[in-house]
């Protein structure tokens, strides 16, 4: 998608759990100062489920499209585009449920979508200047995958496995991995130096347009 230079240039980055999104997202970051971007993060934007009791939380199929808030997501997004800060939500993993505080994101020339669905969304692909999917051996994301949430999210290693059959790998399959045709840039072997130079190096090069302009 052509950039317009009174818009931010957006950068999708997507894959599955446990691919090197972050990495990505952090080199971007690293390479042109995180003050020039807004970073959405979209498992932030899982759905509310207050009214749900945590057994039901449990159960539900977070690895699926459906348990995100499409429209929020949509709407903070195009905010941003406008130059208007966003109070993002903050997802408490602990939980398995919206937390009450949130997240001030402040308009930037640059706003990088990260998340495993950064790529499924027609509507938000067409907002997107680059788009970038990191593809991983499907063990080196499950081993990350377990070590992560054991660590971070207080996992234990039977529910990680667990989890990991019954919805990770196939939805991985049947959602996911599908959404690589729409990518810019395929980053094999996950977010390997070189390739992540070459797109570092290539927004430096945009924003360097955008302020000579």
């Amino acid at each position: 998608m052509p950039h317009s230079p009174t818009k931010p240039f957006v950068i999708g980055v997507a894959g599955g759990s446990g691919s090197g999104k972050s990495t990505v997202t952090r080199e971007v970051l690293a390479s042109i100062g995180s003050e020039m971007a807004a970073v959405v993060m979209q498992d932030d934007y899982y759905l509310d489920q207050t009214h749900m009791t945590p057994e039901v939380r449990r159960k539900t199929n977070y690895d699926h499209p459906d348990a995100f808030d499409w429209p929020l997501m949509m709407q903070q997004v195009q905010a941003l585009r406008r130059g208007e800060a966003i109070e993002m939500p903050e997802y408490d993993f602990s939980l398995h449920n919206r937390s009450v505080k949130t997240i001030t994101v402040k308009p930037a020339p640059v706003i990088v979508i990260e998340g495993l669905f950064a790529l499924f969304n027609a509507d938000l692909r067409k907002m997107m200047s680059l788009k970038i999917f990191v593809d991983t051996a499907a063990d080196v994301r499950f081993i990350r995958r377990l070590q992560r949430d054991i660590a971070e999210r207080g996992r234990s290693t039977e529910d990680v496995i667990t989890q990991y059959l019954e919805t990770v790998r196939p939805m991985h399959k049947q959602f996911i991995e599908p959404t690589k045709r729409h990518a810019d840039v395929i980053l094999p072997h996950g977010a390997n130096g070189p390739a992540v130079d070459i797109i570092t190096t290539k927004v430096v090069s945009l924003i360097r347009d955008l302020d000579r302009g």
